[in-house]
């Protein structure tokens, strides 16, 4: 079969591997239908996210029809129609039982204290090949296979699977609810979905923070309030539009490779704290990238910082930008002495992504505009590159497999 395929940091490949099997009693096999590229597919290509193991098919996103399942699977079959859980939990362990499947003490078999097990992703987060491929094998398939309803398209889909829970798992995090005025930080696919989920949490205002006007217009046409950090200093302009209080709550939805302000008054306010940070992140990192591409973000810290600095006393952050083990940088100080509250994770996608596919099915949600390219897999090198290049146009991936 036909799948993308990691062989080190800016090397990826289109290639014919084996084709998965059933392992344990608890698998199913899916033929997948469409996956996607993930911002965190590009932190591990460029490095910024170490870990990666040479031969593991890359990503974590994917929709698709069962194909084969285990002997202990009794809620799925052959030919239903399925979206994948980038966030994979047992279902069975006591993390599980509240819901808390980013945490499961099973499905990595590399032990409780191992990373959130992925499909896709660094070796600490289990060895389970990615979704990127014409078929996959998903342990623990009664729990991270969800049975689509017919009204939902595939790339309505494809939304489910990661960048929508994750979007609403972070203004759950932040607590975004009725009155609270949010900042977003970041306007790529998490962003998106953080700004329609804090509105459908009860938030009276949201703010839109990015750098890339096409991605804070599709925010904009979410209702969000936009600041474009190459125009005007960020923290400024929410303390501005917030009467000097600040936002009640706040989203990172950056990560690593964040970027910092290259005009406006922002401009090189912060540049040489990034390029310390960076150098003790990823000592080894090739910041100028392959021919252009791969070139990681530049400032690790900077929306973290942003947000806190922005953040109304008694505050809450939430994190869940992607962010390595490596990385000890945060604005504690600040944080202390307002009172904020800080709540980071892994989304627990299996607990929300039913709810959020019978909100798309009834029409209350058209999250499929999110998805602004459709590419066969046969071309995914290609869509990589101009993915990682953060092109006009390019929010979000879709990779078609047939």
């Amino acid at each position: 079969m036909k799948a993308v395929v990691f062989h080190g940091i800016g090397d990826i490949r289109v290639d014919d591997v084996p084709e998965p099997r059933i392992e344990a009693p608890t698998d199913a096999i899916v033929r997948v239908t469409t996956a996607a590229i993930c911002g965190t597919d590009l932190h591990f290509v460029r490095g910024t996210m170490p870990g990666m193991k040479p031969g593991k098919i890359l990503g974590h996103e994917g929709v698709g029809v069962v194909e084969e399942v285990g002997t202990q699977i009794r809620n799925l079959k052959p030919g239903d129609r399925v979206v994948i859980s980038a966030v994979l939990g047992c279902g069975s362990c006591a993390y599980c039982r509240r819901g808390l499947f980013a945490q499961c003490d099973n499905v990595n078999p590399y032990g409780p204290r191992a990373g959130t097990g992925s499909p896709g992703s660094p070796e600490a987060q289990g060895p389970f090949n990615g979704l990127q491929a014409e078929y996959a094998r998903v342990p623990f398939a009664h729990t991270n296979l969800i049975r689509l309803p017919e009204a939902v398209t595939e790339a309505q889909a494809i939304t489910l699977s990661d960048i929508y829970p994750t979007g609403y798992f972070g203004a759950v995090l932040a607590d975004a609810s009725d009155g609270n005025i949010v900042t977003v930080w970041g306007c790529g696919p998490v962003g998106q979905f953080a700004v329609l989920s804090a509105y459908q949490r009860g938030a009276s205002r949201v703010i839109a923070i990015d750098g890339h006007a096409d991605r804070l217009e599709h925010a904009r046409r979410r209702g969000a309030e936009v600041i474009n950090f190459n125009e005007t200093d960020p923290v400024e302009a929410i303390m501005e539009l917030t009467n000097g209080i600040g936002a009640d709550c706040a989203i990172d939805a950056v990560g690593v490779d964040g970027e910092s302000p290259k005009s406006g008054p922002a401009a090189g306010k912060d540049d040489e704290r990034n390029r310390e940070e960076q150098r003790k992140i990823s000592p080894n990192l090739d910041s100028g990238g392959k021919d252009g591409h791969w070139k990681p973000g530049d400032a690790p810290s900077q929306a973290q910082t942003w947000a806190v600095e922005s953040l109304a006393k008694v505050g809450t952050l939430g994190i869940v930008g992607v962010y390595p083990p490596a990385d000890r940088f945060f604005p504690i100080g600040t944080t202390m002495a307002r009172n904020l509250t800080v709540r980071a994770g892994n989304g627990n996608h299996p607990r929300y992504i039913p709810k959020l596919a019978d909100m798309v099915a009834s029409g209350q949600v058209h999250p499929e505009d999110v998805v602004t390219e459709h590419e066969p897999l046969t071309d995914a090198i290609g869509a990589y590159r101009e993915f990682d290049m953060r092109n006009p146009g390019w929010l979000k991936v879709a990779l078609q497999t047939t």
